[in-house]
């Protein structure tokens, strides 16, 4: 019987915590011995397993502070190594799988020795899109949020193909892709024993992005599974685009990805931008390009200085 670890992060979200792992009964995993584990990130309030979810297949692994994005997937995928799974997946707390959705993935992922990773496709969750007055009321729910993906060398970001469109099977293709996006990833497990786990450097931002390019780097293929599906509440644990926490892990971060990565011509491009942030940018903004010349990464310096600066 394979073993799938389910690895999921709980940030000062428990109803979300509690609600995905109640879900977890409607999969389809027959001949699979599914082992959820949660890691309570640091949250305020510490996380307890409602009572009808305490059961001995949930491990629930409590951190006393927060580790991030990257921090906090780690404490799980090492859990998972520790109890000998066959993959893991890690997916965020704020999602609904599909009941076929680990099937599926799997299906993928065992159908050739090079795919290391596979990734679903991921719509926003009914009233949470983007733009919510743009859609008839009948497509609600059926927006995309992520129909695989790829970078933008030239801007250093990850762009989700589809975003914002309604799914009409325009991409139903399995397929090969460049970036899987962090929300939902299925690793086989030799792929994290050779790349190594998220790079705790980054703290939040790009941490997917990093681990994208090593797996593709190491030789293994990047697989996008639309027949597996998965909604998804975006930017829960992080409160939304626009704030200072962005400000500053995006800033920081980018440079750090495109720094490691990016080709020749974009490398000096970023660092005349990040001269001109020096100067221009917002508070936060000048603090990450500082903290990451200064070699501050991880949580860097912005908690320290966010009642400073906000």
């Amino acid at each position: 019987m394979k073993k799938i670890a389910v690895v999921t992060v709980n940030y000062n979200t428990a109803k979300d915590t509690s609600a995905f792992l109640h879900s977890l009964k409607h999969l389809k995993t027959p001949e699979i011995d599914l082992l959820p584990i949660v890691v309570d990130n640091g949250s305020e309030e510490i996380y307890q397993l409602p009572d009808h979810l305490k059961l001995p297949s949930i491990s629930l692994i409590r951190s006393e502070t927060n580790t991030g994005f990257s921090g906090g997937y780690n404490i799980g995928i090492k859990e998972a190594l520790k109890l000998l799974a066959d993959y893991i997946l890690i997916v965020n707390n704020d999602t609904q799988m599909d009941p076929d959705m680990i099937i599926n993935l799997l299906k993928v992922l065992d159908s050739n020795p090079v795919i290391g990773v596979t990734t679903p496709k991921i719509y926003f969750a009914k009233g949470h899109e983007f733009h919510k007055d743009r859609y008839k009321p009948h497509e609600l729910g059926n927006v995309l949020w992520y129909a695989g993906g790829s970078t933008d060398w030239d801007n250093v970001m990850s762009i989700h193909r589809g975003i914002d469109e309604v799914d009409q099977g325009q991409y139903d293709k399995t397929e090969e892709i460049d970036f899987a996006s962090g929300c939902c990833m299925m690793f086989k497990r030799e792929v994290l024993e050779k790349v190594g786990l998220l790079d705790d450097r980054y703290f939040l931002y790009y941490e997917d992005a990093d681990l994208n390019e090593r797996v593709k780097r190491a030789g293994y293929k990047i697989y996008y599974v639309p027949t597996a599906k998965l909604i998804h509440i975006n930017a829960a644990s992080t409160g939304g685009a626009g704030n200072v926490l962005h400000d500053y892990f995006l800033t920081r971060n980018k440079m750090l990805f495109g720094m490691t990565y990016a080709p020749a011509r974009t490398k000096l491009a970023l660092i005349r931008e990040s001269l001109r942030l020096l100067r221009t940018g917002r508070p936060f903004q000048k603090l990450a390009i500082r903290d990451y010349y200064l070699r501050r990464f991880n949580k860097g310096t912005f908690f320290e200085n966010k009642d400073k600066l906000s």
